[in-house]
């Protein structure tokens, strides 16, 4: 590996640092009773209302709708991610300091299918929160569901709902956009090289 990829990698690694400072994901919902809205953050391990009482206003709104309460603590994949993040900070810097370019491709490739696996098991979690209703709730209207979308906006009943990537998502996406650079270099001086021995 060149000492330019294996700088990209390095600066990869160590960039993924932040999404355990900064939310991966944001859901809004706005609505006449709630003209400033209602937000929840979503971090590498826990989820938070954007305001004091954001989240705790949600879970009681889930109640009258018969959705599960959200319940951080009970969300296995906010214990693991941290340690898959981890992981990507770790193996990176060890595939930079060693310069092997396997490891370099290693680090994109998982990266891409952790990657696609994350959107994708959020998709789930949504679709179990929105679909998977209390048949004696409060509020029942037949054959709607409350799946918020995974990216953009909807409506739900009388509430807006949006949902998009937040600071930290980003961050993992520039990171892995570093790597995929680092990646394509690594590739091209190598070839140069080969055509300058041939």
């Amino acid at each position: 590996m060149n000492k330019i990829s294996r700088g990209l990698l390095a600066l990869a690694s160590i960039l993924l640092i932040g999404v355990y400072f900064f939310p991966l994901w944001r859901i809004t919902l706005t609505a006449p009773q709630y003209p400033e809205g209602l937000g929840m953050l979503i971090w590498v391990n826990t989820i938070t209302g954007e305001k004091p009482n954001d989240l705790y206003n949600i879970n009681i709104l889930n109640h009258y709708i018969g959705m599960q309460p959200i319940e951080p603590e009970k969300v296995i994949e906010l214990k693991i991610l941290p340690f898959v993040f981890a992981f990507f900070i770790l193996f990176g810097l060890y595939g930079a300091f060693t310069g092997k370019r396997s490891l370099l491709k290693a680090w994109v490739i998982l990266f891409v299918i952790f990657g696609i696996l994350a959107i994708a098991d959020f998709w789930w979690w949504e679709y179990k929160y929105g679909h998977n209703l209390d048949p004696n709730a409060p509020i029942k209207v037949p054959g709607l569901a409350y799946q918020p979308p995974l990216i953009g906006c909807k409506t739900l009943l009388n509430f807006h709902a949006c949902s998009w990537p937040h600071i930290g998502a980003f961050i993992a996406f520039a990171s892995l956009v570093l790597g995929f650079i680092a990646l394509l270099l690594d590739r091209y001086y190598r070839g140069v090289s080969q055509g300058v021995r041939a």
